[in-house]
């Protein structure tokens, strides 16, 4: 039997074109000179004049449990792809930015949408943030590289709301949490220090971790942090000075899924499975073949990855946002844990924000198990965006 209070709708493929005016491409293919934007509406069989944007630095996210729900719910919502989709190892924060910012553009002027609520899924959960604050106060003239876009000339259009939905801090804070500390050689991660290898059978730190071992070790992985910031701006130094000021240079980021919460439960406790993460078994996903900046340009790390150059600052970022804030967490969240969430709502600068917990709420909300919480977590949802004239 249907539902009566679920809603058909259209699922619309469309396309966000706008002039790319870079130096050089860091994206693979497209048309010309312009950026080419991939995006879905999906328009329920009632009207609104409030949509919401969906993005996500690097991920697809189309097909969501979450973002079909919305729509089954009775909202309008747009998934707008970035132009790094799927490929993230020349990814420029502000690039993205400009990317979200032609999406919102597009909604209002061409789609006819009066109110846009960004929807910052997981790691779109910054991102949103990153671009609300540069939309209502723009400062930020350049990459961490010192290269375009210059986003005071952007001309962002600010939403009238954000919801972080499983939202992590940052790219940067969350990479940083999850690198392999006990990795002394970013040429041969076989080098290690045996005191900081959680994945040593014979190491001595075995969980429950200590808080002192638990100290050294988040210590230790900011220290990592900075000596690849430190040898990428090494090497962007040499190429200017020998007068190759566009050239990039490749590396590969071993062991970045060696977060001790994923091993000991105590650890930023939830109800996740121990030992494992969003991506499998953290063990086999910290040498894998994909993770959070395994494969790097030396722009993008400073852009996307640096703990002391990234821009993209959830927390910071959130300080100036005025406008209306959600932020709903998942109880069984295996990538972006209960500290994230809660520093996230902490840092909003103003009073008109909620935080609630969908209790059994996994990252994704996959599976015939999730429907339960699926349908909680869009109550909030709904409810929020109805009492802030989002209808």
């Amino acid at each position: 039997m249907t539902d009566p209070s679920l809603h058909r709708y259209e699922r619309i493929p469309y396309l966000v074109v706008f002039e790319d005016r870079s130096t050089f491409r860091d994206t693979y293919g497209g048309v010309g000179d312009h950026v080419t934007l991939e995006s879905y509406l999906l328009r329920p069989d009632r009207p609104s004049d409030t949509v919401l944007v969906f993005m996500h630095p690097v991920g697809g996210g189309a097909y969501l449990p979450m973002v079909n729900g919305l729509a089954r719910a009775g909202h309008h919502v747009v998934y707008c792809g970035s132009r790094y989709r799927g490929a993230d190892a020349g990814l420029i924060m502000e690039k993205v930015v400009q990317d979200l910012g032609a999406c919102v553009r597009d909604a209002r002027e061409r789609l006819g949408y009066r109110n846009v609520v960004l929807a910052g899924w997981s790691g779109g959960g910054a991102l949103s943030l990153y671009y609300q604050q540069q939309a209502e106060s723009p400062t930020v003239t350049a990459t961490p590289a010192g290269d375009p876009p210059d986003l005071t000339r952007e001309q962002l259009v600010p939403a009238e709301g954000v919801m972080l939905l499983a939202a992590h801090v940052s790219r940067h804070g969350t990479l940083t949490e999850w690198l392999d500390a006990s990795i002394v050689d970013e040429l041969d991660p076989s080098k290690r220090d045996p005191a900081l290898d959680l994945y040593d059978p014979e190491g001595p730190n075995r969980p429950p971790y200590p808080e002192d071992f638990l100290a050294r070790y988040r210590a230790a992985q900011v220290a990592r942090n900075r000596r690849i910031t430190t040898r990428v701006k090494e090497k962007l130094a040499e190429l200017r000075a020998s007068g190759r000021p566009d050239d990039e240079h490749g590396f590969v980021v071993h062991g970045t899924m060696a977060d001790p919460r994923w091993l000991d439960p105590a650890v930023d406790p939830n109800d996740r499975r121990p030992g494992w993460c969003y991506l499998g078994d953290p063990r086999v996903v910290n040498m894998g073949p994909v993770g959070l900046a395994r494969y790097s340009s030396l722009r993008s790390w400073l852009s996307q990855w640096s703990y002391d150059d990234a821009r993209g600052d959830g927390v910071r970022c959130a300080r100036d946002v005025s406008v209306p804030v959600l932020v709903v967490g998942s109880s069984a969240d295996d990538a972006c844990t209960p500290s994230h969430t809660r520093r996230l709502f902490e840092a909003v600068g103003h009073d008109d924000k909620e935080m609630v917990e969908v209790a059994g709420a996994t990252h994704y909300y996959a599976g015939p198990e999730q429907r339960a919480p699926l349908a909680v977590a869009i109550g909030h949802v709904t409810d929020w965006l109805a009492r802030h004239g989002f209808r």
